[in-house]
């Protein structure tokens, strides 16, 4: 392979007949004596204006809530299925008031914000920035208005990040910019800064840059709790490869930076910061989670769920960590980044519909074809409409106007059906690498990092040894948004 060869993007029509497909509403797939460079429209700019314009579409579909569904009963929002928790909570959580979260308590009850110390933060920042004139339906607006131009910020961010992450694959970051749920979730909640900061994460670990990434893995976690996975991804993977120093210098920067932020809280505020884990711990099972389907069709209340949900995590964990370190080939980073994540939603005691947001970064480094991407992406707006129309006939009162109990089940079954069915297919490309896609081109891990290319150090199998024709794959300095050649 030439140098110009092993510097021209890998073309998704090239090899995804899916996307092939696609492309035909732009002309078809791209020649091979077409230029791909010199010209300012490089993928990685390209990736984030469809973002933009993904998530934008999303701000138009919110359009009947906005004008008026938040505000005139419960139901119409439902049925429009634009909720969100934005401008309801500027109100409930005292943002309205001027009160400062975790600090001052809250009326009604829930005594203090129930997220964790930096998301508080995002929202108090997002409260300073909204005008104070005028009705409070019109604030509530704003709020939402201002906290989306915020989220939209973080939604480019995580567009850069996915498509420099893979160096010669920028365009796989095209499977979050047009993924529907994405659309339809990233206003619901705030998602998206944890999610920003964790594709920020692994782009810094692919490039060599551990206490960085740890850095970054501990803002996350300090903004949602599940970034923390990806250490425990990385545990095993630097076990097998002997990188112990990078996995400590990544914990190290996590500690640190988590520490930095929550500190503070903690000291002045202990029982402000703690909301977030008590209520965790004491909430009970919810919409979208597995635990919420047995109880309906069992009528057992699961009182015992916490118990039921942590076991479940630490046993899909245990086997994670056991197929990591028996794999004919040491899985990539972003293959087993997605399956700690996954199975955390999947055996969650909730599995609210933006937490599909968590996962579509992840699956588009993971498992980058279309196919597979929209057979679960379709699961997911089917989940997506049956929650808030099963809303809606719950308290449609006598109308029953909406989805019955049976439906909504139906909906639950088909989402954790459809992220089971990706979490298969990924389990298959680390069992048979040579149905990795990534790795078709020669390269061992492009997110690993350190990883990338390593000799195995451990294993639990003899058969389990990185090939020597695994070769690292090509380095690159982090130059955010600019072209290879630029």
């Amino acid at each position: 392979m030439t140098k110009v060869q092993e510097d021209r993007p890998v073309l998704p029509t090239q090899q995804d007949e899916v996307a092939a497909a696609g492309s035909e509403f732009i002309g078809g797939p791209i020649g091979r004596h077409a230029r791909l460079g010199g010209h300012w429209l490089h993928p990685v700019r390209v990736v984030v204006l469809v973002a933009l314009g993904m998530f934008a579409l999303g701000m138009v579909q919110k359009l009947p809530c906005y004008d008026w569904a938040w505000f005139r009963g419960a139901g119409s929002q439902y049925t429009h299925a634009c909720y969100s928790d934005i401008p309801h909570l500027f109100v409930a959580r005292g943002f309205a008031d001027g009160l400062t979260p975790y600090f001052d308590r809250l009326p009604g009850d829930m005594e203090y914000l129930e997220y964790p110390v930096l998301t508080g933060l995002f929202m108090e920042v997002a409260s300073w920035l909204t005008p104070g004139g005028g009705s409070m339906q019109h604030r509530e607006q704003m709020y939402w208005m201002v906290n989306a131009g915020m989220l939209m910020g973080c939604a480019a961010i995580i567009a850069v990040c996915v498509a420099r992450t893979h160096r010669r694959r920028p365009w796989d970051a095209l499977l979050f910019a047009l993924a529907p749920a994405f659309a339809l979730t990233a206003t619901i909640n705030w998602d998206l800064l944890a999610i920003a900061l964790t594709a920020a994460a692994m782009l810094m670990w692919s490039r060599g840059r551990a206490l960085l990434f740890g850095i970054l893995v501990g803002l996350a976690t300090a903004a949602k709790l599940y970034p923390v996975l990806l250490l425990g991804a990385l545990f095993v993977l630097c076990w097998r490869a002997g990188k112990w120093r990078a996995f400590g210098a990544a914990v190290l920067g996590a500690a640190a930076s988590w520490l930095l932020v929550n500190l503070p809280v903690m000291l002045f505020a202990w029982d402000g910061w703690k909301k977030f884990y008590t209520f965790s711990q004491e909430r009970p099972i919810d919409f979208g989670s597995v635990w919420l389907l047995i109880s309906q069709r069992s009528g057992n209340p699961l009182t015992d769920a916490n118990t039921y949900a942590t076991g479940l995590t630490l046993l899909l964990c245990a086997a994670i960590g056991l197929l990591a370190l028996t794999a004919p080939r040491r899985p990539r980073f972003a293959q087993l980044a997605f399956l700690v994540v996954a199975v955390f939603i999947l055996a969650n005691k909730v599995y609210s519909p933006q937490y599909v947001l968590w996962l579509i970064p992840l699956a588009a480094l993971a498992r980058p074809r279309w196919r597979d991407f929209l057979v679960w992406q379709a699961t997911e707006v089917v989940y997506f409409l049956g929650i808030w129309f099963y809303l809606a006939y719950t308290t449609s009162g006598d109308k029953h106007q909406g989805l019955p109990t049976e439906g909504y089940q139906l909906a639950i079954a088909a989402h954790l059906l459809g992220t089971l069915y990706l979490c298969a297919v990924v389990v298959r490309d680390i069992l048979l690498p040579e149905r990795d896609v990534v790795r078709r081109d020669g390269s061992d891990d492009p997110s690993g990092g350190v990883l990338d290319g390593a000799a195995d150090a451990f294993v639990l199998s003899d058969a389990a040894r990185a090939p020597r024709e695994a070769a690292p794959s090509e380095g690159q300095r982090v130059r955010w948004g600019m072209a290879p050649g630029d």
